[in-house]
């Protein structure tokens, strides 16, 4: 017996959690630097290179944090039944996280701060993201890859 619940359940292959995962991640990674680069424009490069140099080492850093939750992420998603849920791209854990960072990147954002300031946090955050997030597409491409044509 089949029910309401379940027959409304948006379930996807699993592909199609591994590309949402890395738009998302990548995504916002791409939004935070470019708010980065706009407030470095605007505050001089000048006076923005440090800020810039510092937010880029650091993303160095963000960048091996979030692998280590993509690799779970991943892990996690390959042992979920073959048509999960469209929402299960992240853990439930992980929605809570996420509306807390959306929360403190806004505090931030309208924040008294000076926005060079932010400049490296945000560099620091958004290259970490956008790079962790690039291996979701790698495993996205895995079940479509193609035998290369031997040359003759």
């Amino acid at each position: 017996m089949t029910t309401v619940a379940h027959r409304w359940k948006p379930s996807v292959p699993k592909r199609w959690l591994y590309l949402l995962s890395g738009l998302i991640w990548s995504g916002v990674g791409l939004m935070l630097m470019r708010w980065a680069w706009t407030w470095s424009s605007e505050a001089g490069w000048a006076e923005a290179w440090p800020y810039d140099l510092v937010g880029l080492l650091v993303a160095i850093g963000t960048t091996a944090f979030f692998s280590i939750m993509v690799r779970k992420n991943l892990s996690r998603i390959a042992h979920l039944p073959n048509q999960p849920c469209l929402f299960a791209f992240q853990s439930w854990w992980s929605y809570p996280l996420v509306v807390f960072m959306m929360g403190l990147g806004l505090v931030m954002k309208v924040s008294p701060l000076p926005r060079i300031w932010l400049v490296g946090v945000y560099l620091a955050i958004g290259g970490g993201l956008f790079f962790a997030g690039l291996r979701y597409f790698v495993r996205t491409a895995e079940p479509l890859q193609i035998p290369m044509l031997k040359e003759s």
